[in-house]
């Protein structure tokens, strides 16, 4: 088992950095972004200046070349701790999920057209696999990629893409022969390309600030310089990086949980109920006991796996465990921590009812609880 996670001193001071960014910059503007329907481009190149974007991208092209995923988590977790879900998710999309495609599946032609861009934030990531047929399946997509020359053209839809109005380059999973595995490949998108179309922002319960959307591929023609590797390895490409997308996501959900039981402890130590604030019955103590320990140990386990991947050694069926448990987990939190607000907690102005809303997807994207429940079961060998 891998020891406990360890920070530097750098570590600590980035923090502090990303603290003070989310205060300053994130904050003010969330509830603007939220009617919006969307957070605004500057949050990108805000994050670029501060070297908050591309960590493992290589100093020749642009990037800090630190290939360290505790710095990954750091940026996640404050976000997710101020409640900025939204904006977490966005994070989490350029340097988590979508950010290993280019750093580690391309050419140097490719990282020098693509990369520079990604660190400064003036190009924003987005990945484009959900179709409205296949979610959780991704052996089902449908999208077709037929080679035509120097050139892949490009029919079908995309449904649920986070930045998929603010995004600027998309990974996009295609299928090039009827294969149902081997058949899929990934090109690499323009979004100014003839045949790209975005669809609308779509309306969701929660994390209103992100804009998530529905893209069109209409004859879009792809140069073959835009493949990621061969043909027929897309299947196995994304397969390869799920499981740091669903440590992303339960770096997020823990601190997400974290954040909305601090502000609730605060909240029953104020408020008062029978002549005595919430905090002093039974009831708050024990549910809020029970909720500590159970963040605390989560907390334990998702540094362990963190740990893990810094190591080279963390599993999928591992990630597996951590996803759905993590996120099970906050959508628990933020119900009872809700309920301990009584009637205020459904409304809109305090953090824990969009903390409520916001949590609900989790265990839905990143591959929903059953599959990850199914991937475990077949690492048991069942």
């Amino acid at each position: 088992m891998t020891s406990r996670l360890a920070h530097s001193p750098e570590h600590h001071q980035f923090r502090e950095l990303v603290r003070d960014f989310v205060q300053r910059t994130v904050v003010p503007a969330h509830e603007d972004w939220e009617r919006a329907g969307c957070w605004d481009r500057s949050l990108f190149t805000e994050a670029g200046k501060l070297g908050l974007l591309g960590f493992p991208v290589p100093e020749q092209f642009g990037g800090p070349g630190v290939n360290d995923f505790r710095y990954h988590a750091i940026v996640v977790e404050e976000l997710q701790r101020a409640g900025a879900a939204a904006e977490a998710v966005a994070f989490s999309l350029q340097n988590d999920i979508v950010l290993p495609y280019l750093t580690e599946l391309t050419t140097a032609e490719q990282k020098q057209r693509w990369l520079p861009g990604v660190v400064t934030g003036e190009t924003i990531l987005g990945i484009a696999m959900t179709e409205p047929g296949a979610g959780s399946d991704l052996a089902g997509i449908r999208t077709t990629a037929v080679r035509d020359g120097n050139h892949y053209v490009v029919n079908g839809a995309k449904t649920f893409i986070s930045n998929g109005q603010n995004g600027d380059l998309f990974v996009v999973a295609v299928r090039t022969s009827p294969e149902r595995h081997k058949g899929l490949s990934l090109l690499v998108v323009d979004a100014d390309t003839p045949g790209f179309h975005r669809g609308r922002n779509l309306e969701k319960i929660g994390l209103h600030a992100q804009d998530t959307s529905e893209l069109t591929f209409t004859d879009m023609r792809v140069p073959v310089d835009n493949l990621l590797q061969q043909e027929g390895q897309g299947f196995y490409q994304m397969m390869k990086n799920l499981p740091q997308e669903r440590l992303s996501l339960g770096v997020g959900a823990v601190a997400a949980a974290e954040g909305v039981l601090a502000e609730t402890i605060d909240y029953v130590r104020q408020r008062h109920a029978f002549g005595t604030s919430v905090a002093s019955f039974q009831n708050s103590q024990f549910l809020l006991a029970e909720l500590a320990t159970e963040l605390d140990v989560a907390r334990t386990y998702l540094d362990d796996c963190i740990a893990e991947h810094v190591a080279g050694e963390l599993t999928a069926a591992r990630a597996a465990r951590l996803k759905w448990w993590t996120t099970e987990l906050q959508v628990r939190v933020a119900d009872r921590c809700l309920q301990l607000h009584g009637g205020y907690g459904y409304m809109r102005e305090y953090p824990v009812s969009r903390a409520f809303v916001d949590a609900r997807i989790q265990t839905i994207y990143g591959g929903t609880t059953e599959i990850m429940k199914t991937i475990i079961a077949k690492d048991l060998g069942i």
